[in-house]
């Protein structure tokens, strides 16, 4: 076999180890970007945990045969890049839908979010959701909102008692 085929295996290889650690994937077209725009968005994405890769399309539908990023195949025409994400699986999408706000180039195509194919309308909800530290704050604050009227009351009701005993 030729050298060249052995490197491809090799790539392939990689992008199935990228796929296999991510609890999801971003695809984007990343036309018209300029470096620098490129570059605020790979520290962007840096910061939050976020692995940012192009890789050829031909190679990714290789690594991507018979697992649960295979959907993204159709997808994957044109330049794409795909943002990788190791952690938390929404924030790419997040990253992605603010950074289009002021960088029209910038264009979500599809994802793969915790083994579900999602198209352009489903990431774009999935961006819109809130953080989980801000899920789990909503969920706290609505389960002690009744006990902390419950005990607001029974002192209410106490001290109403003390005052006609008195």
């Amino acid at each position: 076999m030729s050298q060249n085929f052995e490197n491809k295996k090799v790539v392939v290889e990689g992008i199935k180890e990228k796929f296999a650690a991510a609890k999801s994937a971003v695809l984007v077209d990343y036309r018209g970007l300029t470096v620098e725009e490129v570059t605020e968005l790979r520290s962007q994405f840096r910061a939050a945990g976020v692995e940012y890769k192009i890789y050829k399309n031909n190679l990714v539908k290789l690594a991507i045969k018979d697992t649960q990023f295979e959907s993204l195949t159709n997808d994957l025409t044109g330049p794409n890049a795909i943002a990788f994400g190791m952690e938390d699986a929404v924030v790419p999408a997040k990253i992605i839908k603010e950074f289009a706000k002021n960088h029209k180039n910038l264009e979500l195509k599809s994802g793969v979010v915790e083994g579900d194919y999602c198209d352009f309308d489903q990431m774009i909800q999935i961006a819109e959701l809130p953080s989980k530290e801000v899920l789990i704050g909503r969920f706290l604050g609505s389960v002690k909102a009744p006990v902390s009227n419950f005990a607001y009351f029974l002192s209410n009701l106490i001290k109403e008692k003390e005052g006609a005993s008195a």
